[in-house]
């Protein structure tokens, strides 16, 4: 799973890479944990769009928030099948920017390692994403999202078995459009390349979902 990320780079960067005609202003977050705001781009027929997201998807048929659980993540294996996604999987796909996540390794004894991954010589990444604006019972509206998650590759398989599903440049359009078949973006989440990610373990105040700052991400 995915459970945190970080988004870094500087807003301009960002708005270049994915190519949004907002400009909005935000600063680093090295810690993003669930039910937090996150950054998403969408595409509609004017081209694609900068907002922001509830981590925590939410689908329209829920009917008490407090007894549903939280979906962070969605298994690219099975999405197609799942009621909670099926209708965001076909019109609502989205790209979710970072720069590295975390993931927890299980150690025979003592409380688990944590580790950042990220593009192997540094960069953005594109997660991929679902996203529904939900409608609660008092007419109120949230955005919210997922991270759309697929089997480890090679390297990362010995820090966890699974890792977000990463969507390159050249696939954006394909991922975002909504008048694509799903099956041609289903193709897309699959593992990144063996040499595509590097990671290093580092301090366990990344486990508190507080804790902020450029210090998370050194290596120990």
């Amino acid at each position: 799973m995915c459970g945190r990320f970080a988004i870094t780079s500087p807003p301009e960067a960002v708005r270049a890479f994915f190519r949004y005609s907002e400009q909005p202003n935000f600063p680093p977050r090295y810690n993003v944990a669930p039910t937090q705001p996150i950054p998403l781009v969408i595409a509609r027929r004017d081209g694609r769009h900068f907002m922001l997201a509830r981590w925590g998807f939410l689908p329209g048929f829920v009917k008490d928030v407090k007894k549903f659980p939280l979906l962070i993540n969605a298994r690219a294996e099975t999405i197609a099948e799942k009621p909670s996604f099926r209708a965001a999987l076909r019109r609502r796909r989205c790209l979710i920017p970072a720069d590295g996540w975390y993931e927890w390794r299980a150690n025979l004894s003592g409380p688990k390692t944590p580790f950042l991954l990220r593009r192997a010589g540094g960069g953005l990444m594109a997660f991929a994403g679902l996203w529904e604006t939900y409608l609660d019972p008092s007419g109120s509206e949230i955005d919210t999202a997922c991270i759309i998650t697929t089997s480890a590759n090679g390297a990362t398989a010995a820090i966890h078995d699974r890792m977000p599903a990463i969507i390159e440049p050249e696939n954006f359009e394909q991922w975002l459009n909504p008048d694509e078949t799903v099956a041609a973006p289903l193709s897309l989440l699959r593992p990144a390349d063996e040499d595509a990610i590097a990671f290093h373990a580092v301090s366990t105040r990344i486990n508190g979902a507080g804790a902020e700052g450029a210090e998370l991400q050194a290596s120990v």
